[in-house]
């Protein structure tokens, strides 16, 4: 196909070209059809679990130890495949799962040694090569077939699956995926037994990694069999495309038709509802001839008058339902959500979205979080974005790889942006067809606004390079078109890959983006990677043995900046679209500066493991938010340094603070933007306080008290009332006598749970620990740790209580509602 100007394709607010359009159809009044002749069957629980051996076929259920594995189809070389086969000792697991997280730390190495800051990059977990006993694991499921399942097609679907994978079906080996992030589907229709029960294996070995930083290994997202008539919609099939005129929004449909079967004629039917569930427009095509065996791409237009527009203060967005008629009745039906805006890259004013300007405020984020590791459930996912937004930002990157489905969903629904990265940066076969699926999987969602090919690669500046980027970049047009291309380069502004992006990504290396927009003066920047302070959350002194940095924004890696030196270059520069700083959250792995035992957890988030805020997240705050932000620290509980001078920081966005020790006024500093304020003060214990003010008047007050010892526990919760499966993100905080919380506390609390829900895991953002993250008890670290209770589906009362030696017990009560589905 043609491809877009570079020019044209920066201001475009739909996707790629298609098929001929069939004429506007009128808005309709009738409701969305609700029953479905597609059968989505989710996978995510009954799975049995044990670890294999990557080396020894003995200990990996005779998997390797005859050739017959591929020499003879059907046989599959373990026992494990077949019917008969007792799983009675493999343990009982639900999706999503992450059986690295339940490994025992292990040192890699002498101090100091490579082996040492391999596994310090790994979080010290005993994964990869050194490790064959744990780096294999099986999974094993009935899948119950019914009779009627002999006339449809039988699709096997995962959303992650690390690492390395073997899908087993009956014996037979039906497929397999190399990426642990991209999702994919395997049509096991030859393979099945309609009317009994279905053998599905998978093997994942995590021998090699594919990041440099903890990855989890195995069923990480959920699974599903989708079963559908042999003319369908394919996955991800259906494709929407708006441009906005005066008259209203015009919407191109196109949807991919799969046939597997004889030839025969259908009709497509298209159903446009509004965010209100009203529907706007029904089309239904002419008769489509579909040839036996073959795929169809079908066109269809309409045009909805005052479209309600997708944006971040108000995420609207549209459901399409795509039908396929044979005489009038529906064989296959899927939904496809999508939203209404426009989007452009200005090479001088940087992003617009529906033609307002918007300033890229964004974080890198991956997978883990404390207590489940990779398996996040989905509404942990949910409440991770709330905490990115409400701290101010308005945009996310899944590092360094394709975002999680309830990620993309819950960006639409909240109204955050994402750029989608792929995770190899290659034009060969595996890493194309990875392109291929993050594309697909995200070309409708409208908060991705770019797509990414590739992060800080060895290759980039070179020609080999600017081909397999030219390469990528054809493909991406041929999926999408809508979106630009961007590659995250660290330094190397201006070579090899660089001449073929849309929009220049850069990470860190401040001196070289003047000189390369006033060289490329037509080439549109964002930061796709900013900042980089380290911080120990509660911590305010560098402790090298204990392997600490202080939470002022002061420390940072040698390559990169602190968030006021970042921030405020980019937000000087009408022309960077804006950046993500590196990273919301902690995470397991590259734990910068002390790469080596048993720092095994980063200290560049915003938030810790847990998502407690550090100092600098209120930086961000005061900045990138529009309320009004005044936020003091450090602690004040400082024994033994009486008279000796503490450094006093605010983070505010008020025209002026003025601090008081215990009454006494320090003075008034003047707030300069994208700035903080800094005091020394002689401790002295007590108080101190900040006011802020702005036009002269005091609008906010924060204030430090020095506590008493730890005398109860207090147990709090982002929500009282929890869906079934939904996790509760309950806070644990250790306080004094006069319930104030002690920031220094590390008393060991044990919690006990009794309801219709289970303790999913917990944790305490010290980067250092060693303690499980499924266990039932858990030290504070800095006076706070986390619990993560997760509703089951008969609702009812929930109580979480927590108790600790020399403490005042407390209860945490919270109501799980009844499934009724």
């Amino acid at each position: 196909m043609s491809h877009p100007h570079r020019r044209a394709l920066l201001k475009t607010g739909g996707a790629s070209a298609v098929a001929a359009l069939l004429p506007v159809a009128p808005p309709a009044a009738a409701a969305a059809p609700t029953s479905s002749p597609r059968i989505v069957e989710p996978l995510d629980a009954d799975w049995r679990f044990h670890l294999g051996h990557a080396s020894d076929p003995a200990k990996d259920f005779g998997f390797g130890r005859s050739h017959d594995t591929y020499a003879k189809s059907g046989d599959a070389g373990t026992p494990a495949a077949e019917a008969k086969f007792d799983a009675r000792d493999w343990a009982t697991v639900s999706l999503p799962h992450d059986w690295a997280v339940d490994l025992p730390f292990e040192k890699f190495g002498a101090p100091g040694s490579d082996e040492d800051k391999t596994g310090a990059y790994q979080g010290f977990k005993p994964l990869g090569r050194m490790w064959p006993a744990t780096s294999v694991g099986w999974y094993r499921r009935i899948i119950k077939l019914t009779p009627d399942d002999a006339g449809r097609r039988l699709l096997l679907q995962f959303d992650g699956v690390s690492r390395d994978c073997l899908v087993i079906l009956n014996g037979f080996i039906v497929g397999s995926n190399e990426s642990g992030y991209t999702p994919f589907e395997i049509d096991v229709t030859d393979f099945a037994k309609p009317g009994e029960d279905n053998v599905l294996l998978v093997r994942c070995d995590v021998s090699l990694g594919e990041a440099w930083s903890y990855e989890g290994a195995g069923l990480y997202r959920h699974a599903r069999l989708v079963k559908t008539a042999p003319v369908h919609v394919r996955q991800w099939g259906a494709t929407v495309r708006t441009t906005i005129a005066a008259a209203g929004a015009q919407v191109a449909i196109a949807t991919e038709i799969a046939n597997d079967g004889p030839a025969t004629t259908v009709r497509l039917r298209s159903t446009i509802a509004g965010p209100d569930g009203r529907v706007l427009a029904r089309l239904t095509s002419d008769p489509l001839a579909l040839p036996a065996w073959g795929e169809t791409i079908a066109g269809q237009q309409t045009l909805l008058a005052d479209p309600a527009l997708w944006s971040l203060e108000t995420p609207q967005l549209h459901t399409l339902t795509s039908e396929i008629l044979i005489d009038d009745a529906a064989v296959d039906r899927d939904e496809t959500r999508f939203g209404i805006r426009t989007i452009r890259f200005d090479p001088d004013r940087g992003f617009f979205l529906n033609d307002r300007p918007v300033k890229i405020k964004g974080t890198c984020n991956h997978q883990d979080h404390a207590g489940v590791g990779f398996a996040v459930p989905d509404s942990l996912h949910v409440w991770r974005l709330e905490q990115l937004k409400a701290m101010g930002s308005n945009a996310y990157r899944s590092t360094h790889h394709a975002p999680a489905p309830a990620v993309l969903d819950a960006c639409d629904r909240l109204g955050i942006l994402v750029m989608s990265e792929t995770r190899q940066m290659s034009s060969n076969a595996e890493g194309m067809s990875q392109l291929d699926r993050v594309v697909r999987q995200g070309r409708n969602h409208p908060s991705v606004f770019i797509w990414s090919i590739g992060n800080e690669e060895i290759h980039r500046g070179t020609e080999n390079g600017a081909r397999i980027a030219e390469t990528m970049k054809r493909r991406v047009y041929a999926l999408d078109g809508t979106r630009p291309v961007t590659e995250a380069f660290n330094g190397r502004l201006g070579q090899g890959a660089s001449r073929v992006l849309d929009v220049m990504g850069c990470n860190y290396y401040l001196t070289e983006i003047d000189g390369f927009h006033a060289k490329h003066p037509t080439v549109p920047m964002i930061g796709t990677e900013t900042g980089s302070t380290v911080m120990t959350r509660g911590e305010y002194a560098r402790n090298d043995k204990e392997g600490l940095v202080p939470a002022y924004d002061r420390d940072f890696p040698v390559w990169a900046t602190t968030a006021e030196t970042w921030w405020s270059f980019y937000d000087a520069r009408p022309f960077l679209a804006g950046g993500f700083v590196w990273t919301g959250f902690d995470y397991r792995g590259e734990p910068t500066p002390f790469e080596r035992w048993p720092e095994n957890v980063s200290h560049f988030g915003q938030m810790d493991l847990c998502g407690f805020p550090k100092d600098n997240y209120h930086y961000y705050r005061a900045w990138w938010g529009s309320e009004p932000v005044l936020h003091l620290f450090p602690h004040w509980n400082w024994p033994g340094r009486e008279g000796q001078a503490v450094a006093v920081w605010v983070h505010s966005n008020c025209e002026a603070v003025e601090l008081f020790v215990n009454g006494r006024s320090l003075g008034r500093q003047t707030v300069t933007r994208n700035t903080h304020l800094a005091w020394q003060v002689p401790y002295e214990p007590g108080r101190i306080t900040a006011h802020g003010f702005r036009g002269g008047r005091r609008i906010l007050t924060a204030e430090r008290q020095t506590t008493g010892v730890p005398a109860r526990i207090g147990l709090s919760s982002d929500r009282r009332q929890l869906a079934p499966g939904e996790v509760a993100v309950v806070r644990a905080a250790i306080l004094d006598a006069e319930r104030r919380e002690v920031p220094t506390a590390s008393n060991r609390i044990a919690f006990a749970l009794t309801g219709d829900a289970v303790l999913l895991g917990v944790g305490n953002g010290d980067p250092r620990s060693l303690e499980p993250d499924h266990a039932t008890t858990r030290s504070m670290f800095n006076g706070l740790a986390m619990a993560l209770v997760q509703a089951g589906p008969k609702g009812g009362p929930i109580r979480l209580e927590g108790r600790g030696e020399g403490l005042a017990p407390t209860m945490l009560a919270l109501i799980g509602s009844v499934d009724r589905g």
